[in-house]
């Protein structure tokens, strides 16, 4: 198995345990990206030279002996209308061709802070509507199970990358499904956090009433990681809660005993039980 079929949290105790270098793994995600992206499409931008010189930083930082992060120096990649400060994010719309933020996402402020090594853009439908990534105004981006075959939207390049192998993890953003269908169509694990639990500060906007930005990952424990370093309350962003944030990796439990499980009313159909639940 090589590097980039790991999830996060198994990498970090490898890199905790000097076991590999974030230089190694980052080479191997880059060269998974130089093996299939040709094919899969996911990416608009790929920031191969900063992503080598933050994975040198994270290597010198353990050869000191000091503490790393959850994410320090492992590789992931950020979905295209999510404000990177000097690097383009363009929506998937030739509109933004040239658009350099001079300004981080709060998103990207927290994750910069924990020193991940960032690879780049990723594709989307072009301003985020779209359930497919193939109305990207640069190019489609393909399934990597199936390329004759769509890897849903709009975040489809964040959904794509990781089961590619070309991100450990990704950030998208969902308005009315937009995590969750490409999630579920590439085999990964993509959330929604509740609306107002991530700021949408520098999240360029398609409905701002329903957008959130949100983590998609290889299993549940590093969704649960990355909640973690993203949630929480945002002056910058005027629909923050302000409820207290949990360790979200608390509910990572062995079984479900003792959660209930709601079906709407709305969901029985007269004359025929689409599903049931006892408890």
């Amino acid at each position: 198995m090589r590097l980039y079929e790991k999830p996060a949290h198994v990498l970090h105790d490898m890199l905790v345990n000097k076991e590999i270098t974030s230089v190694e793994l980052t080479e191997d995600v880059l060269a998974r990206i130089d093996e299939v992206e040709g094919d899969v499409k996911a990416y608009l931008t790929i920031t191969r030279d900063e992503a080598l010189a933050q994975a040198k930083a994270v290597d010198e930082k353990i050869a000191k002996g000091e503490k790393i992060s959850f994410l320090e120096g492992i590789p992931g990649a950020i979905k295209d209308n999510i404000c990177t400060k000097g690097v383009k994010t363009t929506c998937a719309s030739k509109i933004l061709e040239n658009f350099v933020p001079p300004y981080d996402a709060t998103v990207m402020t927290k994750l910069k802070a924990e020193n991940p090594v960032i690879l780049g853009k990723l594709n989307m439908d072009e301003f985020a509507m779209g359930g497919s990534t193939e109305n990207s105004a640069y190019h489609p981006t393909c399934n990597p199970w199936n390329t004759e075959c769509v890897p849903g939207g709009s975040s489809g390049g964040s959904a794509a990358s990781v089961a590619a192998g070309t991100a450990i993890w990704s950030l998208g953003s969902d308005t009315g499904g937009s995590i969750r269908q490409p999630a579920s169509f590439c085999g990964v694990v993509g959330l929604k956090p509740t609306y107002g639990r991530v700021s949408r500060y520098g999240l360029v906007a398609y409905g701002s009433s329903l957008d959130q930005i949100g983590p998609v990952t290889r299993d549940v424990t590093d969704c649960a990681n990355i909640l973690n370093i993203i949630a929480g309350h945002d002056d910058m962003d005027s629909t923050s809660s302000a409820a207290e944030v949990p360790d979200f990796t608390k509910a990572l439990v062995e079984d479900v005993k003792g959660l209930k499980i709601g079906l709407p009313k709305e969901y029985f159909v007269k004359g025929m039980v689409v599903g049931a639940v006892k408890g």
